[in-house]
């Protein structure tokens, strides 16, 4: 285990594009930070022009863009590696994002529970209600096979789940959770997911402070970071499958706001 960043603002996002690590935090500037992946040194740092709020990010390797979402704007900005900037409306309030194998933006649309699938430029090419049981969706991957790992479940909801859904949204193909809790099996917020290059899932499991490991048909396999290899709570994941390394951002969370945060990488 080894820390990137400092102890500073919240890390709301994480993302690697070109051999580059890019942070995001709650800040009126600066909010994007970038690193170095091999020395793990603050190169440079982006103001996003206009953000509200920030949820999420992600990044395109295709091409080179970094997305972020901003969930009181109802958008998504994004950037180029020269700087310039852009935005779209989702018109739904955006959580997690990811980007498929054919280059478009999932976002995560979590008081509606819809999955929303956007080009890179913003155009809207669908929609996905969600089944009926996936209650307050924090963060969905595609699949290769083009189903969906969704994470669902707020501080107060009964059932906290990783499900797999299928391409069409209509069906829960395979699940793993139930109940809010903290044993073997049960989570109390799966907030953030990451998937590797064989589609095991890695799971953030915000309030009992670890990272558990699913098999792609979402059986449990092992805990892969536990609360004493944490000083707070695993917000996001970030996993570089090249290098077999999963960066974390852990947060500190006092009074129902996230106060400060830092990123631990773990190699898998």
């Amino acid at each position: 285990m080894r820390q990137l960043a400092s102890q500073a603002e919240p890390v709301y996002g994480m993302t690697l594009l070109t051999g580059e690590l890019y942070l995001l935090r709650p800040k009126e500037r600066d909010q994007v930070e970038v690193y170095d992946v091999n020395t793990y040194c603050l190169l440079r740092c982006l103001t996003v022009p206009d953000i509200r709020d920030v949820a999420d990010m992600t990044s395109c390797e295709h091409y080179h863009y970094v997305y972020i979402s901003d969930h009181v704007a109802e958008c998504v900005h994004r950037v180029d590696l020269e700087g310039t900037f852009t935005w779209w409306a989702v018109n739904d309030e955006p959580r997690g994002l990811s980007v498929t194998a054919t280059h478009n933006v999932l976002v995560t649309c979590y008081f509606v529970r819809k999955i929303k699938e956007f080009s890179s430029d913003g155009k809207l090419v669908r929609g996905l209600m969600l089944p009926d049981d996936v209650i307050n969706p924090w963060h969905a991957i595609q699949t290769g096979s083009s189903q969906f790992i969704v994470c669902h479940g707020g501080r107060d909801d009964r059932d906290h789940r990783v499900c797999m859904i299928s391409a069409d949204g209509r069906d829960i193909v395979h699940s793993h959770g139930g109940r809010r809790g903290s044993d073997i099996g049960q989570y109390n917020v799966a907030g953030y997911l990451a998937v590797d290059d064989n589609e095991f899932v890695f799971v953030a499991d915000v309030y009992n402070r670890q990272v558990t490991l699913l098999s792609p048909t979402l059986e449990y396999v092992r805990q892969v970071v536990s609360r004493d290899q944490l000083k707070w709570l695993p917000l996001r994941l970030c996993l570089d499958t090249e290098q077999r390394l999963m960066y974390v951002a852990d947060n500190e969370r006092e009074e129902d706001k996230w106060t400060k945060g830092r990123v631990v990488v773990f190699r898998v």
